[in-house]
C-alpha cells in the first residue's frame, strides 16, 4: 500500500487541530511554543518512558481476617438458611427426635461419583414418598497444604448442601440441616423432601 502525500489544505487543517488539542496525559507539560508543523521530513520524536514508582505486591490489599478464608464456616452458613418447613417439626428434627426414612453414605466416593449417587438417591426417595432422609458425608480429612488456593476440610461435606440447593434437586428439597449427633452430627445432613405431586 502506497502512502499519498498530504495536500497543503490537509496540512493546514492538521496544524490548526494540533494547536487547539488538549493533551491526554496531563503529567507531560504542554509545549508553550508554536505547534509542531507536520511535514513528511520530520518524524515525531519518541517520548521517554516514565519511570515506575517502586511498589511491593499486595501493599494496598486489606489486612483483615484470616489469609485464606473466603466464606463463613459451614455451620454458620447452615444456621443462616431460612426454615421453610413446619417450625414444630424442625425443632424435633434438630433435637434428633425424627428418624430418617432412608440414608445414603457417601464416604470414600469421588466428587463426581458422590454427586450422581446423591441425585439418584434423592429422586428415588422423593418418588417413594419419603420425607426425611439422611445424607452421610463424613467430616473429611484436612488436605490444605497452605497453597494459594484454599482447600476446605471435607469436600463432600461442603458440596452436598450446594448440590441440594440447585436444580434439579432444589425442586424436591424443602430443608437441609446438620444432623443430630445420634445420626452423625457434623458429618451428616438431614434432608427434608417436599411431598410428591
Amino acid at each position: 500500500m502506497s502512502r499519498r502525500r498530504l495536500r497543503p489544505d490537509e496540512i493546514d487543517l492538521w496544524n490548526q487541530i494540533a494547536r487547539t488539542a488538549t493533551p491526554l496525559d496531563p503529567v507531560q507539560p504542554r509545549p508553550t511554543g508554536p505547534a509542531q508543523k507536520l511535514t513528511r521530513e520530520t518524524p515525531p520524536k519518541p517520548e521517554a518512558p516514565r519511570p515506575v514508582a517502586p511498589f511491593s505486591l499486595g501493599q494496598k490489599a486489606a489486612r483483615s481476617g484470616p489469609a485464606h478464608d473466603v466464606l463463613p464456616g459451614l455451620t454458620d452458613r447452615m444456621r443462616a438458611l431460612p426454615v421453610t418447613m413446619d417450625r414444630k417439626a424442625y425443632g424435633k428434627l434438630k433435637k434428633g427426635k425424627l428418624s430418617p426414612e432412608a440414608r445414603i453414605d457417601l464416604h470414600g466416593m469421588t466428587v463426581d461419583r458422590a454427586h450422581g449417587a446423591l441425585s439418584g438417591f434423592i429422586f428415588r426417595a422423593h418418588s417413594q414418598g419419603k420425607r426425611l432422609v439422611l445424607v452421610i458425608t463424613g467430616k473429611g480429612r484436612r488436605s490444605d497444604d497452605g497453597g494459594p488456593m484454599p482447600v476446605r476440610q471435607g469436600v463432600l461435606r461442603h458440596n452436598v448442601p450446594h448440590w441440594l440447593s440447585i436444580p434439579p434437586l432444589s425442586g424436591l428439597v424443602m430443608q437441609v440441616t446438620n444432623a443430630h449427633n445420634r445420626h452423625g452430627g457434623g458429618g451428616a445432613y438431614y434432608v427434608y423432601l417436599r411431598r410428591p405431586r
